[in-house]
């Protein structure tokens, strides 16, 4: 190995070469050498490995909490608007109710639940005849 290429140059013979320019590629050497060492260590090194994994997870799971947060926010203020606005809506209702409105809407009531006991009659006979048995229940109880 009488010659061959340098990291900085093209090739030169080993006998042109002062004791300098030897010590200074033996110097060089022996830095790339330590760096390729370390960076050997670094990756056989579990623990900071293990470490440097934790942190990222942690990292992750943090960022996911602050952008699930900023979502929950925003909806719990959609939410707070919905219910200031029905509730505002409900006391206008309140207000314009009349005798006569809330009887036509007891009326209209009335009238849907007698169409769907004609149309299914055995949910509210079975309806019936439990609370007429509580009524017999408390008839009998209060006499004694």
């Amino acid at each position: 190995m009488d010659e061959g290429q340098r990291s900085g140059g093209a090739a030169v013979n080993d006998q042109d070469r002062t004791p300098e320019q030897i010590r200074h590629d033996i110097e060089h050497t022996r830095e790339q050498l330590a760096q390729t060492a370390a960076a050997l260590a670094e990756k056989t090194d579990v623990k900071a490995r293990a470490h440097d994994k934790l942190e990222e997870a942690k990292a992750r799971a943090q960022s996911k909490v602050g952008e699930a947060r900023s979502r929950i926010t925003g909806k719990v203020g959609d939410a707070r608007s919905k219910v200031a606005d029905g509730a505002g809506t409900a006391k206008e209702k309140t207000a314009s109710a009349t005798p006569s409105s809330v009887a036509n809407g007891a009326q209209s009531a009335a009238g849907t639940v007698s169409a769907a006991a004609r149309d299914n009659p055995v949910p509210f006979a079975v309806a019936a005849g439990i609370a007429a048995g509580f009524l017999v229940g408390w008839l009998i109880a209060s006499r004694r």
